[in-house]
């Protein structure tokens, strides 16, 4: 899987944080969301293995979270 990069943008017309390639930078694209017009320009460099590995820690923690819930609920019932 090779890795790629993006940059952040809010859409000015709906205000949506937009993924852009860093391929689109410098060009004229339209919000998926709004149709709204917009100029791909750099603001916040996002790497994708960066931000999955960030998702995997939050899905990780969510589930540590939901077992000592459980473990808790259990000692309760016992």
């Amino acid at each position: 899987m090779s890795s790629r990069t993006y940059f952040s943008q809010d859409c000015p017309t709906c205000g949506r944080k937009l993924r852009i390639r860093v391929e689109y930078l410098g060009k004229l694209l339209v919000c998926q969301h709004c149709n709204g017009r917009l100029r791909a320009r750099e603001a916040t460099r996002i790497d994708e293995a960066e931000e999955s590995s960030k998702i995997l820690k939050r899905a990780n923690e969510l589930i540590a979270s939901v077992e000592h819930r459980r473990e808790v609920d259990n000692s309760h019932d016992g």
